[in-house]
Parts: C-alpha cells; sequence; structure tokens
C-alpha cells in the first residue's frame, strides 16, 4: 500500500527526513511514531504529494508518487495537520464542495453519502449547523467525514484524534476498526502510544527522521521469557528463588522462566502469598524509547 525507498527531504541544511524506507502492506493498522517536531508529517506531505522529496521513491498502490496522483489519489482517504473548511458554511455544505471536487452520482446519491458519513463520526445531529460554531473536536470529526467520503482503499491520517475527549477518541478508534474489518488499509501518523497500542498491528518509529524501527506490534510486545510476580513478600521470593530474581519494585518481582505455573508452585509450595503472575511484556513505551531513546533535540520542519 505504501512503499517508500531511502525517502530524504531537506530544508536548506536540515534533514528533516533521513533516508526512511516505509513498508505498509495491504490490511495494516500501521501506526507511524515519534515526537513532535520527528518529521511524520513531513512524511506524510510526501506520502500524498503535497511536499516534493529532495531524494528517494515513493509507491502509493502500487504506483509511483506525485507521478500517478491523479490516478492514485482518488482511492486514497486523508486527514493531515487538522481539517481547513469554510466556517460560514454548515458541514453538509462543506463535505459537498469536497465531493464536488471528484466523480460523484446523482446529487441525491452523493447527498445520502454525505449523510452517512457524518453519522459515522457522530455529527449527525448538527451537520447543517456553520462550521464556525464547531468546537475543535468537532471540526477534526468533520474533516475525518471528508476523508472517508469516497469509501477510500487507504486512510492516511494525521493526529486524528487531536482535540477530542476521551469519549471521542473511543468512538474514532472504534470507527478505524470497523473500516479496517470492511477491508480499509489505515495509516496512523500519531505521537499517543496508548491509542496506538490499542489499535495499530504494525508500527514504524520516527526519531530526528530516521526510521529508527519497523515491525509487527505483537512481535514488538511479546513475552521476554520472565514471569512477574506480585507479592507483599518480594524480599521471601528472592530467598526462594535465588539466582532467578531480576528485578523487584516494590511489591512486583520479575523471575526468569515463563512458565507462571511453575514459579507460582514453587512459591506456594513454599508458604508464600501470591497475589497475581503473569508473562513480562514490554510495553510499546518501553519498545519506542528503547528505539529512539530519550533525546528531546527533535527535528522542525518548516511548514
Amino acid at each position: 500500500m505504501i512503499t517508500t525507498r531511502r525517502l530524504v527531504k531537506q530544508f536548506g541544511r536540515l534533514r528533516a527526513v533521513d533516508g526512511i524506507d516505509l513498508d505498509v502492506r495491504a490490511g495494516d493498522i500501521y501506526g507511524f511514531l515519534g515526537a513532535n517536531g520527528s518529521g511524520k508529517t513531513t512524511t506524510v506531505r510526501m506520502l500524498l504529494g503535497l511536499v516534493l522529496p529532495t531524494s528517494g521513491e515513493i509507491e502509493l498502490l502500487g504506483s509511483r508518487m506525485p507521478r500517478a496522483g491523479r490516478r492514485v489519489l482518488p482511492r486514497v482517504g486523508a486527514l493531515i495537520e487538522g481539517p481547513a473548511h469554510y466556517g460560514h458554511l454548515s458541514g453538509r455544505e462543506n463535505l459537498a464542495l469536497l465531493d464536488a471536487a471528484g466523480p460523484g452520482g446523482s446529487w441525491r446519491t452523493r447527498r445520502a453519502r454525505i449523510g452517512e458519513v457524518l453519522e459515522q463520526v457522530g455529527l449527525a445531529g448538527v451537520g447543517r449547523r456553520p462550521v464556525k460554531a464547531y468546537s475543535l473536536g468537532m471540526r477534526q470529526r468533520l474533516g475525518l467525514a471528508g476523508a472517508l467520503l469516497r469509501r477510500p482503499e487507504l486512510l492516511v491520517l494525521d493526529e486524528p484524534t487531536n482535540g477530542l475527549d476521551p469519549q471521542g477518541i473511543t468512538e474514532v478508534r472504534e470507527l478505524l476498526l470497523d473500516l479496517h474489518r470492511e477491508g480499509t488499509t489505515v495509516f496512523l501518523s500519531s505521537h499517543l502510544l496508548a491509542e496506538v497500542e490499542q489499535l495499530c498491528s504494525r508500527v514504524g518509529v520516527l526519531d530526528r527522521g530516521r526510521l529508527v524501527l519497523q515491525d509487527e506490534l505483537a512481535a514488538l510486545t511479546a513475552p521476554t521469557g520472565s514471569t512477574v510476580v506480585h507479592t507483599p513478600t518480594p524480599d521471601r521470593v528472592r530467598a526462594v528463588l535465588d539466582g532467578r530474581v531480576t528485578a523487584t519494585d516494590g511489591e512486583r518481582v520479575v523471575v526468569r522462566g515463563a512458565d507462571p505455573a511453575e514459579v507460582n508452585a514453587r512459591l506456594v509450595g513454599a508458604g508464600i502469598a501470591v497475589t497475581a503472575l503473569s508473562l513480562e511484556r514490554p510495553t510499546l513505551e518501553q519498545v519506542v524509547l528503547a528505539a529512539a531513546g530519550t533525546s528531546t533535540d527533535r527535528v522542525e520542519a518548516p511548514r
């Protein structure tokens, strides 16, 4: 769906995107992660032909960009850097202008489709209200509705939950999962690790313009081969499992060995109270920090 080879974007002496090789496959919900200023939005703009790369190659839906843009982009829905709307027009009227820019059927068909996407994003009751009266979250929803108008094969979203409250974030997550189940591939640029961890199947991590990690989320957060024990007596666990305890944090003890039942049997047999057991898995935050480091020196690409 999306392939880049040695993609570079230079702004004067500043290399905002530094030779990245993206691999987004059909059926992915791909989380494109990075701190603000890491080069995510510049990359997304290059993918869609809004910014020309300094060097490298881009393929979108199997075709070279930006050369194939006129043919490919009608099959792509996108929301980048917050939607732009005419404030004096209603949400419906704004969407009608977007739809008029592309191939449509009869006015009745297009009007019905506008109603469908407003319903999908939770704006069915306010679609006739002027956009200038919308909150930031409502404008974000309207931008997402615009991206869905043509039933895209590929959905490219840059921070789509910006401005949404927790309920709105949950609703957008469920909407994206529904679209994915219907066959839409989703490319989601975000800095919200918790959202990506709940939603995405694959991730790429950008740090100061470089792609430092790209893999299946399940592989990145696979069990480490250790068991986490929660107990009110961590010192006794260390005494019984001498040499196997690798870390202790309050009542949380990490023990080498990927068989919680075996660990539990040893501890209970020694009379030690165990309140919880689980396989140790790294969080996405731990994976990203290990790959990108903790540097605050981030690329700030000109807009």
